[in-house]
């Protein structure tokens, strides 16, 4: 146990809150930098069991081992990305198909309208064109975006791989500088706080990649009753976008909903297609997440929600990925440090078994 120096209450917690609101300032004006790192951290992570079975049991050099790590982890996204982009291209070969559907849709829900709330189909387009010029007048600005978003993905896609590689080599490097920073009495102390860190970010991975392979057979399946074309296409990239909360799903939606138009423009069959996805839904929220991702990392819904909505206000998408283990690193630290203990539980799921001991120990004294 770490025993920090006794201070009172209230300089504890401005200490405390004062260090919150730093960290979460160079966060914000360092996102940038971090972001690829944190990123890279949790990759090295889960590719950790794999580098040490290769270095201990088969002998393999460091820097080797920790190539071929690296490989496997690329061909696994790499082959993800090309089973995507050959369904991709055989769905482009339907887009005469998707207009023509589209378009249909589209009467139909002019005449909706109509009928419902007595705007006429003239007022309708009259309406869209103008929606239409604004877009256009800002096509050049949006094109120019979407290159430079496209080529910084790429630039941290690359960096990230190259951190990963790094956080390999240098892992015995890192701990030994996080040892020469405490007291030795503390180094037990650090030891199961690293363990604690090494296995909860492991099993958090592992749990969204099962989540995500449920939510693809589940959304595949529900979409190839229903008579969706490229079921098995949409049901995995509904099974990687759930894991962006909240957004993914969305998007997944309506990507579902365009690639319908493939085999029919018909109301009866997006009904379907929204349908599943709220089955789905359901499923995921109510079973996966409470027995697969919270069985696993012990942070209540409150505080993940509001990690969630503050990473993604700060870094985005990525941002919104790392809240859930970077809470779930702080919650280890806080539960291993007695002044910190109270935050610990305070993001938890249940009473900590020290402090179940204690109350109980109270209530016998009582």
């Amino acid at each position: 146990m770490i025993h920090p120096i006794k201070l009172p209450f209230y300089a504890k917690l401005a200490c405390i809150l004062v260090s919150l609101i730093s960290f979460a300032y160079i966060f914000c004006i360092t996102k940038d930098i971090l972001t690829p790192v944190l990123l890279a951290f949790l990759f090295a992570v889960l590719l950790l069991p794999i580098f040490t079975f290769l270095n201990t049991k088969f002998k393999f050099p460091r820097h080797l081992a920790a190539i071929i790590c690296v490989l496997i982890f690329l061909a696994f996204i790499g082959g993800i990305l090309i089973f995507i982009s050959y369904q991709v291209t055989n769905m482009a070969s339907d887009f005469d198909t998707i207009k023509k559907n589209a378009n249909s849709f589209i009467i139909e829900i002019h005449k909706f309208i109509r009928e419902n709330f007595q705007i006429s189909i003239g007022e309708q387009k009259k309406y869209l064109d103008t929606v239409t010029k604004d877009s256009v007048k800002n096509g050049n600005a949006t094109l120019g975006s979407a290159i430079i978003s496209i080529s910084d993905l790429l630039l941290d896609s690359t960096i990230i791989v190259i951190y990963t590689f790094l956080f390999l080599i240098y892992k015995e490097h890192f701990k030994l500088f996080l040892a020469k920073l405490i007291n030795k009495e503390n180094h037990a102390a650090l030891k199961d706080i690293l363990s604690q860190i090494k296995v909860s970010i492991n099993n958090y991975i592992v749990s969204l990649i099962l989540e995500m392979i449920i939510v693809s057979v589940l959304t595949s399946l529900g979409l190839w009753i229903i008579g969706i074309k490229y079921f098995i296409l949409l049901g995995l990239i509904t099974g990687i976008l759930n894991l962006v909360p909240y957004i993914g799903i969305l998007v997944a939606g309506v990507i579902t909903v365009l690639a319908s138009l493939t085999g029919s423009g018909e109301t009866s069959v997006i009904v379907g297609i929204l349908i599943v996805n709220v089955i789905v839904q359901l499923i995921d929220n109510n079973l996966l997440v409470p027995l697969i991702i919270n069985s696993k990392v012990e942070i209540n819904a409150f505080v993940s929600i509001m990690g969630i909505i503050v990473g993604g206000a700060a870094a985005g998408i990525s941002g919104m990925f790392l809240a859930i283990p970077l809470l779930a690193i702080l919650k280890i630290i806080f539960d291993r440090i007695e002044s910190l203990e109270p935050w610990g539980y305070l993001m938890g799921n249940h009473i900590p078994r020290k402090f179940a001991w204690r109350i109980r120990k109270a209530k016998v004294q009582e």
